[in-house]
């Protein structure tokens, strides 16, 4: 007899979680809420008819750099990966830009008299990308597969990155380029493991690059979903579970939700206990974002920005600090940290001939109401003026738009949940990918690793499923 699974959500953990399943000989049915599956990992016209926006995640390092992903044949379904001239691009006041390059000698040199801290700090994990990452991407409490390598990944990550950076650094701007890393956490920079981020995502740029998908983040998705239907998966959009028991039987279910949600839909399914500590669950900080239409190429004043597809606008380290400190402490920064993507400067299917599209965020308290778009383009127009003068159209998004159309971004938090140290170790508790319930998993970006899109929290998930089916069929002599 097939056996059988059910999973709710066809986010890229979802589909991830339903590949892993499939590819054991598993009946899979996917329920996606939204008409169309990818969660987070979308691409929509937002604005004007013909051009196309990512509602989430547009640049993909961690996408690129997942073991599961790697090991799928999912190229052969349509997912070509476009690698920007520089990963990433970092404007300061003085017209010029600091480049992070995919070559570690190239930025060693860019930097100068911090090139060999640069490359000191990042080099080890850079050059053992895969080797290290099943350890990183996967319970930070198990065995690790390469202990030595592992320890010295967090020795480096539990500083702070404020700390880190003026330790590390002498110049401003390796600091200032280490801190709009760090400033992806979604922490104050001064708090312990703010580093941890930094050091992460620089290794990734010279690991495996920060690639954009062609024809946007809808690819990865598409991708996935063309791989698992040839494995006989279905999926089912505009369904939204409201109870787990509503749900065909099936021998597992797993849930890409967050703990609050899964409580809600499982019900008595889950002890009391259980329940209890999935409702405490705490989110962590939104963000505000605007998609944009855009006439012409941003005119940045540092024409070296023209070369990535990613652009961290925040000044120097001190300013950063400051607006994410504002951010974790409940305020809106004056001059936020803003996160920009500009993929139709190496991706021109994505608009009109000449024509652009860009993407920008900034960090806010969770469930905020305050309108950002000034500040946001206040930030944009310091280091490139006539940038509004350019803008055809723009989608605002608050964090309650944000959450209106996935259901997972509770408040704007795009990362599955606050970054604490319990929420990081016991993600979303001690039982990680297991319940209370029986053959009921959750499989969410509140697992580990946590945010991105790499699908690892799925395919943990799965592995698990997997792992304690057979143990109960052994232990019943089947």
């Amino acid at each position: 007899m097939i056996a059988t699974a059910n999973v709710v959500g066809a986010g890229p953990n979802g589909l991830a979680a339903a590949i892993v399943l499939a590819q054991a000989g598993f009946h899979v049915q996917v329920f996606e809420a939204e008409p169309q599956p990818g969660g987070a990992a979308r691409t929509l016209p937002l604005t004007i008819p013909g051009f196309l926006h990512d509602f989430g995640s547009a640049v993909h390092p961690m996408a690129v750099g997942s073991p599961f992903f790697a090991s799928l044949p999912i190229k052969r379904y349509g997912l070509q990966w476009i690698h920007p001239t520089s990963p990433l691009a970092h404007p300061l006041d003085d017209r010029t830009a600091i480049i992070l390059e995919r070559s570690l000698d190239a930025t060693e040199a860019h930097l100068g008299e911090d090139g060999k801290a640069w490359r000191n700090l990042l080099s080890p994990i850079a050059n053992h990308w895969f080797e290290l990452a099943p350890d990183f991407l996967g319970p930070i409490t198990r065995i690790p597969r390469h202990p030595l390598l592992i320890a010295r990944l967090g020795l480096r990550s539990l500083p702070s990155a404020a700390w880190l950076a003026r330790r590390e650094f002498r110049g401003e701007r390796a600091r200032a380029l280490f801190a709009g890393l760090a400033a992806h956490s979604f922490l104050s920079l001064n708090e312990t493991m703010s580093a941890a981020f930094g050091v992460m995502l620089g290794a990734a740029a010279h690991a495996v690059g920060w690639p954009i998908p062609r024809g946007g983040a809808q690819a990865i998705t598409n991708a996935l979903v063309s791989y698992l239907e040839s494995l006989g998966g279905r999926i089912e959009t505009s369904h939204r579970v409201e109870r787990l028991a509503d749900l065909p039987n099936a021998d597992v279910t797993l849930c890409d939700l967050t703990p609050r949600q899964l409580a809600r839909i499982a019900g008595d399914l889950l002890s009391p206990e259980y329940r209890r500590r999935m409702e405490r669950w705490r989110y962590g900080p939104g963000v505000f974002k605007v998609d944009y239409a855009l006439s012409d190429p941003i005119p940045w004043k540092a024409k070296d920005c023209a070369r990535a597809a990613t652009v961290h606008l925040g000044g120097t380290l001190e300013e950063i600090v400051e607006s994410e400190d504002a951010m974790r402490n409940g305020r809106h920064a004056e001059r936020p940290f803003v996160l920009l993507a500009q993929p139709t400067l190496f991706d021109p299917s994505r608009a009109p001939a000449g024509k652009h599209i860009a993407w920008a965020y900034c960090h806010v308290p969770n469930g905020s109401t305050f309108d950002m778009l000034p500040r946001i383009e206040a930030q944009i127009e310091r280091f490139a003026p006539g940038f509004r003068d350019c803008v055809l159209a723009r989608k605002v998004f608050s964090p309650a738009d944000l959450e209106s159309m996935d259901a997972n971004l509770v408040g704007g938090d795009i990362i599955g949940g606050a970054v604490n140290l319990r929420q990081l170790i016991f993600r979303p508790t001690g039982k990680f990918y297991d319940t209370s319930a029986p053959n009921l998993y959750i499989c969410s970006s509140s697992t580990p690793p946590g945010g991105g899109v790499h699908g690892m929290c799925g395919y943990n998930a799965a592995r698990r499923a997997l792992a304690n089916l057979r143990r109960t069929r052994s232990s019943n002599g089947k």
